[in-house]
């Protein structure tokens, strides 16, 4: 039930940033952000409370849009993020939602960060296709763990602005490229710091859900500001999209 909603919220958005119709597109929105709702109750099942606020705080974004459509039309703003949105959910449910694929990408991630600590001679092992192991501490590398979320909503945000296309592949290459290298790294930092006991029987966690995650949204910041550096037209329409949802918020005289 809940991939049918995802689906059928991406297909409403990709029709309604091509056809401009606003019912399409505030329906889209409004499925999008339940699609997130039910998503909070998971992650609040393996206490990922990070993730809940994430997802809660997309539901509410989502709603906001589909009311500010609804009620203000479908303007250019608009339009650039309902693309904004079908793009980056094409790129990555596939990945979340098809086994196969998501397999391969874990994989991949996988021995990428089992050469990069066998490169420094720790020694690491392999056991098996998805499982890291240093002196006897086993992590898991899980789809989250291979920046997928992060990168395909880079790309979906940068691939719908209208701008150049050089501009765009350089904004594009920059902003995955290093997002997804960097995961490789913090992939690593935390089976050292797990396998190393930096931080005492709590490393797991401090290295994986405390230190990691804070560093993942600085860089991810840092990244957006130099995205920004490249396509203006982007942050330009950031603000126009908060301008409009400060005026569809405003009572009416």
């Amino acid at each position: 039930m809940t991939g049918g909603i995802l689906w059928l919220s991406l297909i409403l958005l990709l029709i309604s940033s091509v056809t401009r119709r606003s019912g399409i597109s505030s329906a889209g929105w409004v499925l999008l952000g339940a699609y997130w709702l039910m998503e909070a109750w998971h992650y609040a099942s393996i206490k990922d409370y990070f993730n809940v606020m994430v997802v809660v705080g997309a539901a509410a974004i989502s709603f906001s849009f589909g009311w500010r459509i609804l009620s203000m039309g479908m303007s250019e703003t608009a339009e650039w993020i309902s693309m904004a949105a079908a793009i980056c959910g094409i790129l990555y449910f596939p990945f979340a939602e098809v086994q196969s694929l998501s397999e391969i990408l874990i994989r991949w991630t996988t021995l990428l960060t089992f050469w990069l600590l066998a490169g420094l001679n720790v020694p690491v092992s392999m056991e098996s296709w998805n499982m890291l192991a240093l002196n006897g501490r086993s992590v898991e590398i899980v789809l989250a763990c291979t920046a997928i979320e992060s990168i395909a909503l880079f790309a979906g945000v940068i691939l719908s602005v209208r701008a150049p296309r050089t501009r765009r592949l350089g904004a594009l290459m920059l902003s995955t490229a290093t997002i997804y290298i960097l995961n490789i790294g913090r992939n690593a930092f935390v089976l050292l710091a797990y396998g190393e006991e930096w931080f005492g029987q709590d490393s797991f966690y401090l290295a994986h859900n405390v230190i990691a995650k804070v560093g993942s949204t600085l860089v991810l910041l840092l990244i957006a500001y130099m995205v920004f550096a490249i396509l203006p037209e982007l942050l330009m329409l950031i603000d126009d999209l908060f301008a409009e949802l400060r005026a569809s918020r405003r009572p009416e005289v």
